[in-house]
């Protein structure tokens, strides 16, 4: 929507780039990413013991191939690497071309995703029930051919991270993909403050090659939902495709059992529609580059006293708050008026904006204004400011978590029929606040059913929610769609 990619402008994310499909990742945009960066290395290195790697970026068509599935799904999003050099048209007319003498026999793919790739390179790692389970990850670019694409949201290349893992036994594999899940859900709400449904995908909604997808769903302010991480249950598909066995303890032959998981910066997408407004982008604390704006207002020209108080209750306001490891900028700009500063922290989406001026020094105090959550201005005393601003940064981070947490329930109907649900959706477009939102409903699993109603309502189940399936919601009720007996709890809505 234009409120979507007018966010992204003024708060100077991202940018279009010469290439059609592709983002330029500007700063600010690029400061979120590291921090969600940071966060999940931390998680997926000391609490999930994988180990950072790096793979080509450049794969061998033969190898998509050798996994079915696999190949199915991503074959018309590839991009391929056909010819090793470039010559100059001896005609003229095109300037450079394709050598038509170095041609690769075994054309390139850019990397879409990294499993043949990996599992190609397990097969020389892994001998012994010893090297077993095997946990890697890579931070890397991929590239997907995208026809329609909006910045974070779908892009033709995009930054992500892809875990790859090996195991002895089924069990552990899916224990592996189901902690990574966790882990994904805890940044969501823990740093991103955004609440997410854990849930498993249906099988025509699965991750091309995997027995199960266990995926995170968060709700949009326009009641869509926005995939934001999956993690992946391979089975032995991809042991055996690539011949990856293991001598176990009795010195027999065994195929081994994988997992992959991976998020993207398809989360900053996720953060800008969860809490942002008209006014610009809404930052969490946690994942905020700047948490703290202070704009300092000068003293008068001739006012050197009142100039050098300012400067000093300035640095020891700076020096409090990086003392409690808070991220302060001064905006001590001289050739923007203040007014046009507000602007613009505002719209960059920082948590707290804090002026002072030499009549708030005479009188110890200072002014602050959070991004959200209060219409006014609050007058601080300087002495208490630094422990002001770390108790309020931390209500700041629970009002959006709980704010979206109360949009999540609200914006999820239970129980309803078919019709009730067709009806809601006919007219929704991403475009609509709040929209129709979610619905968890009872569903017989059936592949062609399903179609009909991506068809007839435009919606898809976005996962079948692992808390309900576990108390067994859906026993003793009638499928919503079929009136057969249902065999599992789905929930249902439109998609970005």
């Amino acid at each position: 929507s234009k409120w979507y990619n007018d966010i992204i402008k003024v708060a100077g994310l991202a940018e279009s780039s010469p290439v059609r499909g592709c983002m330029v990742i500007k700063p600010w945009g690029m400061s979120i990413w590291d921090r969600i960066r940071t966060e999940l290395d931390y998680k997926i290195t000391e609490l999930h013991g994988a180990e950072n790697a790096y793979f080509p970026l450049l794969i061998p068509k033969s190898f998509l191939s050798k996994e079915a599935e696999h190949v199915d799904g991503f074959a018309t999003e590839c991009a391929v690497v056909t010819h090793h050099r470039l010559t100059a048209d001896p005609e003229g007319k095109q300037g450079l071309i394709a050598d038509p003498e170095a041609e690769l026999e075994d054309p390139l793919i850019i990397r879409p995703t990294s499993e043949t790739m990996i599992w190609s390179t397990f097969r020389k790692w892994i001998n012994s029930h010893r090297d077993l389970p095997l946990k890697v990850n890579q931070w890397a670019n991929v590239m997907r051919w995208e026809l329609r694409t909006r910045p974070f949201l779908r892009t033709s290349e995009f930054l992500w991270q892809e875990g790859h893992t090996a195991h002895a036994t089924k069990e552990s594999a899916l224990e592996d993909a189901k902690a990574m899940l966790d882990h994904y859900a805890d940044l969501a709400e823990g740093l991103l403050a955004v609440p997410v449904v854990k849930g498993v995908k249906s099988p025509s909604e699965r991750f091309a090659g995997a027995d199960e997808t266990f995926t995170i769903e968060a709700l949009m302010q326009n009641g869509w939902a926005l995939q934001s991480g999956t993690s992946h249950f391979l089975g032995q598909g991809f042991g055996k495709a690539f011949d990856v066995t293991y001598q176990d303890a009795d010195g027999k032959q065994q195929d081994v059992w994988g997992t992959s998981w991976g998020v993207s910066t398809r989360m900053i997408g996720a953060l800008i529609m969860t809490h942002s407004d008209d006014a610009g982008l809404v930052l969490p604390p946690k994942v905020a580059p700047v948490q703290v704006v202070i704009v300092p207002i000068p003293a008068k020209k001739n006012d050197e006293e009142g100039k050098a108080k300012l400067e000093a209750a300035l640095d020891d306001l700076v020096a409090g708050l990086k003392a409690k490891g808070i991220r302060v900028k001064v905006d001590d700009r001289d050739y923007i008026r203040n007014g046009a500063k507000y602007f613009e922290w505002e719209r960059k989406g920082v948590p707290l904006r804090i002026e002072i001026g030499p009549r708030d020094v005479a009188n110890g105090n200072c002014v602050f204004k959070y991004r959200v959550g209060s219409d006014g201005k609050e007058s601080v005393p300087l002495s208490d400011a630094a422990e002001s601003v770390e108790n309020g940064l931390n209500l700041f981070q629970d009002l959006l978590l709980e704010s979206a947490k109360e949009r999540l329930v609200a914006g999820t109907t239970i129980g309803a029929t078919y019709e009730e649900m067709k009806t809601a959706l006919a007219a929704d477009e991403a475009t609509i606040y709040p929209g129709p939102g979610l619905f968890l409903v009872p569903w017989k699993c059936d592949a062609e059913n399903e179609e009909k109603i991506k068809e007839e309502c435009k919606a898809t189940i976005r996962c079948y929610p692992l808390h309900v399936n576990a108390k067994g919601m859906s026993e003793g009720k009638k499928c919503f769609y079929s009136g057969e007996d249902a065999t599992t709890m789905a929930l249902f809505g439109r998609a970005f």
